[in-house]
Parts: C-alpha cells; structure tokens; sequence
C-alpha cells in the first residue's frame, strides 16, 4: 500500500454526481470517474455523499480547569466522529483564556491530540467579568493566531466596551463573536417567557433580552465598520433584525444550534435538566423562523454550541441544573432532519453552513475548501441513508447531556480525512493525524 494514499471511489460528491476521490499526502490529488492509483488504499464510497469537513465555530472544549467536564483530546475525538475537521474552542475555560499563553495552551492540546483542527477562541474580557478588554492584540499575534474573540456564556452588556472591541480587532480582521442576552432581563430566568413558563411557574427569559442587544450590537458594527458575529441565535425576531442588518450592508453573521432548529420549549414540562440551555428553547413558531433564515441565508451557518457538564451538574433539580447540551456528534444528524430531509436544503447548502462559510468567519484558511484538486484533504463521508438511536453513554464527548437521547436520526459519519488522514474510518475512531516534527505551529 502506498502510505499516505487514498482511493475514494464512487462517492456522491455534495450530494451530486458519483465520482472518485484521489487523496496524496494530505491533498487531493485526482477527481473524476474510475481513477486508478496503485498501491492505494481503496475505499468504496457507493452509496455516501462526500463533503468538506464540517467547521464548528462554537464548541467548548473546558480544558484547561474543567476536565472533569472534557478534555481537548475527548472534545476533538466526538468532534472527529461528528465529521468536524475544525472547532473553535471557546474561552470560557479555567483559566479562561483571556491571554497569549492560555490560547497556546489550547492549541498545543490541540495539535498534540490530532483530531481536529483547534482554533482557541480568544476572551473579549479580562476573565469574562466585563469590564476590562483582554489582550486581544498578543492573542492575535501569538502562536494560536486567534481571529474569533468572545464572552460566551456572558453577554458583553456595555456598550463602550462593545465598540472598543469592534474597533479593536479591525487592525487585524479579527471578529467579535456575541453571546446576545441582556442580563437585566434575564436575572433568575429558567426558560423562555411564554405560555409554558406560565403554567409550570418558571421564571420566564424574554425574547427580547437576546434581539434588543442584537439589534444594538449592528448598528455598532456598522458604526466602527467592523465584523461582529451572533452566536445561537434562538429567536424569529433575531432572524428578522439580522436580515434587516444585512439588507443594510453591516458586516454581521449568525449562527444557529441544532438543538434550536429542532426542540421547543413544550420539553421543558418533563422538568428534565437535559433541557435547560442557553439561550433556551423557544416556542415552535421560533423553530421555524430559524429553519427559513438558514435556508435563505439571513442565518449564516451551524454552530453546535458543544456544552458538556459533569452528571451531577445535569442530574438534579430544575433550578440548580448547569445549562447546556452536547452536540458535536449528533450536529450532521439533526441538520439533515430539520433542513435536508424537510426540503428546505440540499447537501451542497449543507456544505455552505457546515463548513465553507465558517471557515471565513474563523478565518481558518485551509479549511472549509471546495472538493477539488490541489486543495487540502479535509473530507467526510457521510451515510445518508442510515438510521441510528443516540446513546450518549457510547459517545466519545464525556458529557452525557444530549437532548436527543433515545431519538432515532438519519445520516451517520462513514469517515473522517484530517489533512489526508483518516480519523474516522467505517464510523469509528482510526488514529489521529501526526504533526510532522518540523511543522510549523499553525502548520
């Protein structure tokens, strides 16, 4: 066999035409209709879609500090079987990572695990507290080369602090990246604000708490002239101010969850904490209004908003529950249901959402790339025509936290090629890819 050479035969590739891939040390090398390569690694392909590898621009990873909640190697080895090649690891770790050696933490783990691609996301705030700008400049500048900054899980609610920070990553065509919730509307919320709210006597997180900080947050992108991204966008307001935005011309994106593409608050009646999320689940109307601004381009791709926690952080009462759900490896299956299997998508806009478009958020430049000669092998192969039961106790991600447990999905992850390297081959882990000892470090 010829190592580093693989023969993918007869895959529909974006969902279109059956034909071969040849990958050659990390590249495809060949594509067309029964291709030869001696010595190569064939694989039969009849049946799948090929696809680019799927970019996450919002996972949380917790290493460092939160290890009994995932680690980087764990995180990237659901990623990998999820059909993610790239995430972005958020900062709201412990330390959080508000400086240049924290994110090189991160993405050392990262290329020591091999995976993914990890691109550590960059605090906008000193420790997340608000009030001070993090070192935005040496995050940029250092080895980790980070060009996505964000609070997440905590609003940056003043408005100075929001422009200084737009203002500030436009030296270096970074991207703030919007945790949208206005804390004073949603002190003590539990769910969202509507009928079922107020008949299981919880306190209710009003819609606008997310679309009044949006709607603030383009007019300052517009105003500086900067990027600003929307993080899980949940509600049909949102969708409308961010369309409102982009008819302007103000350089906004947005992204949505799977888990908001498909639940509704209507679950919250089982108290079950596995429903409790930030931002919560909204009504069915929401749901919908999301599915019709990501077919229609308004909401810009999937971020699956990977929150893992700890069993007893989710496995108590209601009001004490961690919010948050897993997502990386049940992300392909929930989008297939909700937007290919629907109508409303084909494979190739699946690409748009999964991967080419948040590689240029996240500014990752040799992800995200069209299946064609010459480009870098970041390729999955996926089963569309599988059917699986989601059992979080046989999934790689320590976080058993999945919303969709016991719910049979469609599609499932043949194979994963990182940089040509198959981590994933017949839907399980392989091994990992191997930086070359004299790579550089964001080689």
């Amino acid at each position: 066999m010829a190592e580093n050479t693989y023969l993918i035969r007869g895959a529909a590739i974006l969902g279109g035409e059956a034909e071969d891939l040849l990958i050659r040390d990390g590249v495809i090398e060949a594509r067309g209709k029964d291709l030869a390569a001696e010595g190569a690694t064939v694989i039969d392909a009849a049946g799948l879609v090929a696809l680019p590898g799927m970019v996450d621009v919002h996972t949380h990873l917790r290493e460092p500090g939160r290890e009994d909640a995932e680690t980087v190697e764990t995180g990237t080895r659901a990623a990998a079987l999820g059909g993610f090649t790239a995430v972005h690891a958020m900062a709201n770790s412990n330390p959080v990572a508000d400086t240049a050696g924290v994110v090189e933490q991160v993405h050392s783990l990262g290329r020591a695990s091999g995976w993914v691609d990890v691109r550590p996301v960059g605090a906008v705030t000193v420790g997340l507290a608000g009030e001070q700008l993090a070192e935005l400049g040496a995050m940029a500048d250092s080895r980790a080369q980070v060009r996505m900054f964000s609070d997440d899980g905590i609003c940056v609610h003043d408005p100075v602090l929001m422009r200084r920070a737009l203002e500030y990553v436009k030296a270096f065509d970074g991207v703030v990246a919007q945790h949208a919730q206005e804390p004073r509307l949603t002190a003590g919320a539990q769910m969202n604000e509507g009928t079922v709210s107020a008949v299981l006597g919880l306190t209710g997180w009003p819609a606008v708490a997310e679309e009044s900080i949006i709607a603030r947050d383009v007019l300052l992108a517009q105003h500086v002239g900067s990027r600003l991204h929307v993080c899980h966008v949940s509600t049909a307001g949102s969708v409308e101010i961010v369309r409102w935005a982009k008819a302007r011309g103000i350089n906004v994106t947005a992204e949505v969850t799977p888990h908001h593409l498909l639940l509704t608050d209507e679950l919250v009646r089982s108290y079950d904490p596995v429903y409790k999320v930030n931002p919560p689940l909204r009504t069915d109307a929401d749901v919908q209004a999301l599915r019709e601004g990501l077919a229609d381009g308004t909401i810009d791709v999937v971020g699956t908003d990977h929150a893992p926690h700890p069993s007893e952080h989710k496995e108590c009462e209601w009001a004490q529950a961690a919010m948050g759900m897993t997502g990386l490896e049940t992300a392909l299956s929930v989008v297939q249901e909700t937007m290919i299997e629907t109508g409303l998508m084909t494979w190739a806009d699946f690409a748009r959402v999964t991967s080419f478009t948040p590689a240029v958020i996240g500014r990752v430049a040799d992800q995200g790339r069209p299946l064609e000669v010459g480009e870098p092998a970041n390729v999955i192969l996926v089963d569309p025509a599988a059917r699986w039961t989601v059992d979080p106790h046989k999934m790689a991600t320590m976080g058993r936290n999945s919303p969709f447990k016991g719910k049979e999905l469609p599609g499932s992850v043949v194979a994963t090629f990182f940089k040509g390297h198959p981590t994933v081959l017949d839907g399980k882990l392989n091994t990992p890819y191997r930086y070359p000892a004299d790579s550089s470090i964001n080689g």
